[in-house]
């Protein structure tokens, strides 16, 4: 060292600076290469998280946006007006002066004094309703409402969507749900597939078509699915009231003219018919379960009628608050009652000739439980007629099974 000129020194001094440089630079690269991969991850999902809207997902929005269009200009010309027109009496006014030729009161009156009468002068054919319907096979069979075309006297007609208007014939009005069958001439319609009510879920999306108020014809709303197995009290002007069960809630807008429309799933599959609306409220709607439907369809094909399969009991569901009260010893199940002057076994009816009596408890129905959720009205109907079901019975504290054929109700 003491020999090494000042050049030289200084040389040494930069040889060592460049070689501890290189080492330094070969190490940190080493270190960043064997750093974990999960750091990288945990910075980029850190990011990640910025609430900022992704090009993911402006096309996800778009997407449903042109699901939903494309499914409307599909169903649309499925989707039909249901107009219903009668012969109904032309009244007109006219006047008369009820004291003429009467002396004593004609004194006290002015010579034009005169009381409207009012008397019929002919018929007219007037529309008198107006509701929804849609087609569900090539062959122009067409499914809408039962208070749509309750009236035996008129006549229908089904306005298509191209403004075409085909005289309706009647097949069948269900005896028991809100629910018609009609038909027009022709074939080769489009139409609607049918769903599965059965496995529908509360916040589903939906679309409902319908002739909404008789006049805006083939009206769109979009929704969800607010409830199922949901029980309402309707009623219309000329329908009365009716207990509607096992309904569909919705927010799709439903409005007076939309009875008798698909309310539909987005692959563009009926789920249900629009039948009623909530008064006073707003974005509650009520849609008949598609499945019901089937069995209709497949009674007027098979029977030229809807027929429901009757086991012939009046009963009461239990619950936990009916076993407290009347003691019970269980806290579900159908205890038949009688109401009224009416019997709570009908006279030769199956249930008669299965052998059960007031006060027995139904527990199960073909292995299914009785409850609220599973009425026995509801398991009955899902059955056809000549069925032979079991039925599990509690009596006076011993349960047995019994068998009973289900018969058409009349």
């Amino acid at each position: 060292m003491e020999n090494l000129t000042k050049t030289q020194l200084i040389l040494l001094v930069l040889l060592v600076s460049f070689v501890t440089s290189m080492v330094t630079g070969i190490v940190s690269v080493s270190l960043t290469s064997q750093n974990p991969p999960g750091l990288t991850q945990t910075i980029q999902r850190v990011i990640g998280q910025t609430p900022t809207i992704e090009p993911e997902t402006l096309d996800k929005v778009l997407t449903q946006e042109e699901i939903t269009i494309q499914l409307v200009k599909n169903v649309t010309p499925a989707v039909v007006s249901v107009i219903a027109t009668k012969d109904v009496p032309v009244i007109e006014q006219y006047f008369v002066n009820p004291f003429e030729g009467d002396n004593f009161f004609q004194q006290f009156l002015t010579p034009d004094f005169l009381v409207p009468q009012y008397r019929q002068r002919g018929t007219e054919k007037r529309q008198i309703s107006a509701g929804t319907g849609f087609l569900i096979s090539s062959d122009g069979m067409i499914v809408t409402n039962r208070h749509v075309v309750e009236d035996a006297e008129a006549e229908y007609t089904v306005i298509m969507n191209d403004g075409k208007k085909i005289t309706a014939k009647v097949l069948a009005r269900d005896p028991v749900q809100d629910i018609a069958v009609i038909k027009i001439e022709g074939g080769g319609y489009l139409y609607i597939p049918l769903g599965n009510s059965d496995s529908l879920q509360v916040g589903q999306s939906v679309v409902a078509i319908g002739n909404a108020l008789g006049e805006f014809q083939n009206t769109v709303s979009t929704g969800v699915i607010s409830g199922l197995r949901r029980t309402v009290v309707a009623g219309g002007i000329s329908s009365g009231v009716e207990k509607l069960q096992q309904v569909i809630q919705t927010d799709a807008a439903i409005n007076p003219g939309n009875s008798g429309g698909p309310l539909l799933d987005l692959t563009g599959r009926a789920i249900g018919i629009n039948v009623a609306m909530a008064s006073g409220a707003e974005n509650i709607g009520f849609a008949l379960p598609i499945n019901a439907v089937k069995k209709a369809i497949n009674d007027v094909k098979s029977f030229g009628r809807i027929v429901y399969p009757f086991l012939g009991v009046r009963y009461v569901t239990i619950t936990p608050a009916m076993k407290t009260e009347k003691k019970l010893a269980v806290d579900y199940g159908a205890l038949l009652m009688s109401s009224g002057a009416e019997n709570a076994v009908i006279a030769n009816s199956p249930a008669s000739k299965a052998g059960l009596k007031e006060g027995d408890i139904v527990l199960e129905f073909e292995g299914v439980k009785i409850t609220q959720d599973n009425t026995l009205g509801d398991l009955i109907a899902r059955k056809k007629v000549g069925d032979k079901v079991k039925l599990k019975i509690l009596r006076e504290g011993k349960e047995f099974t019994v068998e009973a054929t289900l018969e058409e109700r009349k």
